[in-house]
């Protein structure tokens, strides 16, 4: 059984260092959760601008994301209803087709100790493959499949999504089922969890 408590939890994670030595612009780890939230967003690692706002999803990625789930800033930044925790929590650095993977620390280090401090949660939204390879049950063998058989997914309280990120726009064009099929059923299981 736990002993951790929330706040004192997120103020740990808040002073964290561990991989500060594989981190080009140091660690700033983005987290974001109360007791009570009832929805749970795991993405993939913050990109430069979270790293200097400290605010997650702050970019075009999360544009698209709150668009996706109908969603005004101030809802989506009720910590009290929504909980953000990221693979990764601290921006992981550039290599040659973006942004590096998360550090792996994290989500061994932190995650099941967050997630025993949610109680209330109805349903996890898991943004990209990282998110995907780590929670879901069963998979599929690529992002693509994930999503597609999402339905799959929501008896276990997961809902398996595409990165947001404009990078992925291509990928959203070929696939014209996820804004026809996927994106309402996101809407109706996200309003359905907060309610």
């Amino acid at each position: 059984m736990t002993t951790d408590r929330l706040p004192t939890l997120l103020e740990e994670i808040r002073h964290c260092r561990l991989c500060e030595e594989h981190l080009p612009l140091g660690p700033n780890p983005v987290v974001r959760a109360a007791e009570s939230a009832r929805l749970l967003i795991v993405g993939q690692a913050p990109g430069t601008r979270v790293h200097e706002s400290g605010i997650p999803w702050n970019d075009p990625s999360g544009d698209r994301l709150r668009d996706w789930l109908q969603m005004d800033r101030e809802t989506f930044y009720d910590e009290s209803r929504i909980a953000i925790i990221p693979m990764g929590f601290c921006y992981p650095g550039r290599g040659k087709g973006g942004d590096l993977p998360p550090r792996p620390e994290c989500a061994a280090t932190w995650h099941q100790r967050l997630l025993a401090q949610l109680p209330d949660l109805q349903l996890t939204l898991l943004v990209g493959q990282y998110a995907q390879r780590h929670y879901l049950p069963h998979r599929y063998g690529s992002l693509t499949e994930n999503v597609r058989h999402y339905r799959d997914a929501l008896p276990t309280g997961y809902l398996p999504l595409p990165h947001p990120s404009p990078r992925n726009t291509l990928w959203l064009r070929q696939r014209p089922w996820f804004e026809a099929e996927v994106v309402p059923e996101l809407r109706k299981q996200v309003k359905r969890a907060l309610a």
